[in-house]
């Protein structure tokens, strides 16, 4: 193998291994129950904890109802909180429509950015 060739698939192998780490977003743990006491939705009411290095801003979560077979049957978005400092966590709460066959439920960050958090003026 040339030597261009070796640092092509190295890059390669590289980027694939960044795509990877960003979409299971690692560094964030996330624990959940479900309330399903209204009949039609449930509540998410969960806590993100940030085991990231730097803060999170912008926080968002996605609850998913899921069937039998893990497929998605419905799902919320929440908004969880403008800054969870790195070590620290949020709580939050969303609504997932009751769906019929809903046997379970996940939640999941799925939105954030790294910075500096709030800074006071």
């Amino acid at each position: 193998m040339s030597w261009p060739r070796v640092v092509g698939v190295g890059v390669g192998v590289a980027l694939l291994m960044l795509a990877d780490v960003a979409s299971a977003q690692d560094g964030f743990r996330v624990t959940h129950t479900a309330d399903r006491s209204n009949p039609g939705q449930t509540r998410i009411n969960g806590t993100v904890f940030n085991d990231n290095r730097l803060d999170a801003v912008d926080v968002y979560v996605t609850a998913e109802a899921l069937d039998a077979s893990g497929k998605t049957v419905a799902r919320g978005i929440a908004f969880v909180s403008p800054s969870i400092a790195s070590g620290r966590s949020a709580s939050f709460s969303a609504t997932v429509p009751t769906m019929p066959g809903a046997t379970s439920y996940r939640a999941r960050v799925s939105s954030f950015r790294f910075g500096a958090g709030l800074q006071s003026p």
